[in-house]
C-alpha cells in the first residue's frame, strides 16, 4: 500500500474512503462456515449443538468488530464524506428493496390461494381454520407500531435540532413499543388455533408474520445501537447515517405491517 494510502491526512484526488486491509471479510467467511458445519451436524444429531453455537458466537462477534471499525471510521472526521454518506444511504435503500422482495413472495403465496388461483384451494380460509380476531391484538399491536413511527420520527427531528437528550427520549420509547409489539405478537401465536403444519393458511400466515416479527427485533436491536451511541454523543445534528439507516429500515417494517394488517389480518378472515 502506497503511503497515500495508508496515510489517512494525505489528501486524495476523489472524495471516496479507501479502506485499510481488513480481517472481518475473512473472519466472516470463517465463521459462517463453521456456523454451517454446526447447523448441519446439529440438524443430523441434537446433542452435537457445540459447533452451531461456536460458529453463531463467531458471527456475531465479527459483525460486532467489524461495525465498531465502521463507527470509527464514520467519527474520523474525513473517512465518511458527502459521497462517502450517500453511498452507505444508496446501499441501506438497496437493502430495503430486497427485504421487500421477500414479503412479496410471501404475499404472491398468500394472494394466489385467497383469490382462488390455485385449484386446490376451494375456500378462504380454508375450512376449519379459526382466524385470530382481526380488532383484538391485531389492531393493538398495528396502533403500537404505528405509533413508534411517530416516536422515532420525533426523535429524529430532535436530534436533527441538536437536542440530543430528547432524541435519546422518543428513541428508548420507539424501542418499549417494539417490544411491547413483539410480546404481544408471543401472546398471539399462544392464543391461535391452528399449527404451521396445518395447511396453507398457516404456513403463509406464520411465515409473513413470523418474518415480519423478526424484523421487528432486528430493528429493536438497530435502534438500541443507536440509542446508545445518542447517549455517548456520537451523533451529531448533521452527520448520522446510522440513525437515518436505522429510522427508514423501522418506517419499512411499519408499512409492511400496515400491508399484512389489511390484506391478512383483515380482508382474508373472509
Amino acid at each position: 500500500m502506497s503511503h497515500a494510502q495508508s496515510d489517512p491526512q494525505a489528501p486524495h484526488s476523489h472524495p471516496f474512503h479507501l479502506v485499510d486491509p481488513s480481517p472481518w471479510p475473512l473472519a466472516g467467511g470463517l465463521s459462517a462456515f463453521v456456523l454451517a458445519w454446526g447447523a448441519i451436524a446439529y440438524f443430523h444429531d441434537r446433542s452435537e449443538k457445540w459447533g452451531l453455537l461456536a460458529g453463531l458466537a463467531m458471527v456475531l462477534l465479527t459483525m460486532a468488530l467489524w461495525w465498531r471499525d465502521v463507527i470509527r471510521e464514520g467519527r474520523d472526521g474525513h473517512s465518511h464524506t458527502h459521497e462517502v454518506r450517500h453511498g452507505l444511504r444508496m446501499g441501506m435503500a438497496l437493502f430495503i428493496a430486497s427485504e421487500v422482495m421477500f414479503f412479496v413472495a410471501f404475499f404472491w403465496a398468500f394472494f394466489h390461494n385467497s383469490l382462488r388461483v390455485s385449484p386446490v384451494v376451494t375456500q378462504w380460509p380454508p375450512a376449519g381454520i379459526e382466524v385470530l380476531n382481526t380488532w383484538h391484538i391485531p389492531f393493538l399491536n398495528t396502533l403500537i407500531l404505528m405509533s413508534s413511527g411517530i416516536t422515532l420520527t420525533k426523535g429524529h427531528h430532535a436530534l436533527v435540532a441538536d437536542h440530543k437528550a430528547n432524541c435519546a427520549r422518543w428513541l428508548a420509547l420507539t424501542i418499549a413499543l417494539g417490544l411491547i409489539f413483539l410480546s404481544l405478537q408471543i401472546h398471539e401465536y399462544g392464543e391461535a388455533m391452528f399449527a404451521f403444519t396445518d395447511g396453507i393458511y398457516p404456513s403463509v400466515f406464520y411465515m409473513a408474520t413470523g418474518f415480519h416479527g423478526f424484523h421487528v427485533f432486528v430493528g429493536v436491536c438497530f435502534l438500541s445501537v443507536c440509542l446508545a451511541r445518542t447517549l455517548g454523543g456520537q451523533f451529531t445534528a448533521h452527520h448520522h447515517v446510522g440513525f437515518e439507516a436505522a429510522a427508514w429500515y423501522w418506517h419499512f417494517v411499519d408499512a409492511v405491517w400496515v400491508f399484512l394488517f389489511v390484506w391478512v389480518y383483515w380482508w382474508g378472515n373472509g
